[in-house]
């Protein structure tokens, strides 16, 4: 007689390859531009300098656009006083660093008004076509700019956008009749 004994085993295998080094990553660049000119529009001094997004900031227009949370398409420009500015990514309207410059005749801060975004990378936007002017009506030293959604001359609600304390050559003097523009860019970078 004659056992027989047999053994069946199946086996099945598989295995995920995920793209793990494939990460998108955006850049985000803010840049102020001042141009003071005197009572003649003759140009007293100019000033370019790149910006502090700080956190709030970032954290607002990620809300923004992801999440659908209220939005103000207004945005507004004020002047940082020097001398001995400081500014932090943890800024916020009601916890800052700086003095705002008050001296201009207009009765609010001024209204940033962008035009429309380019459709390239980066995507560029800025008020260049319509800059923020400040008609100076008082002796000061601007240390800096500052983009908020909040209008009110020395208000300390609202969102703090970006900031920027000038760095060398500094601070800036102006004088009753000069005018001020400040035009600021804002770019995104896919990379």
């Amino acid at each position: 007689m004659f056992n027989e004994i047999s053994k069946a085993a199946d086996s099945v295998g598989s295995a995920l390859t995920a793209a793990a080094g494939a990460v998108e990553s955006l850049g985000a660049k803010g840049r102020y531009t001042l141009v003071c000119t005197d009572a003649d529009g003759h140009v007293k001094w100019t000033h370019e300098e790149d910006n502090l997004v700080v956190n709030v900031g970032l954290q607002d227009m990620n809300n923004k656009y992801f999440t659908g949370s209220s939005y103000s398409a207004t945005w507004y420009l004020g002047l940082i006083t020097g001398p001995g500015v400081t500014t932090s990514a943890t800024d916020t309207m009601s916890s800052h660093g700086f003095t705002e410059f008050t001296g201009y005749s207009q009765s609010t801060r001024v209204t940033c008004s962008f035009g429309s975004a380019t459709s390239a990378n980066p995507s560029v936007i800025s008020n260049s076509s319509s800059p923020a002017a400040f008609s100076i009506t008082s002796t000061g030293t601007i240390g800096g700019a500052f983009l908020t959604s909040n209008n009110t001359k020395s208000g300390t609600t609202g969102i703090l956008f970006s900031e920027k304390a000038f760095s060398s050559p500094g601070d800036r003097s102006v004088v009753n009749g000069d005018t001020l523009t400040v035009t600021y860019t804002f770019s995104l970078t896919a990379t």
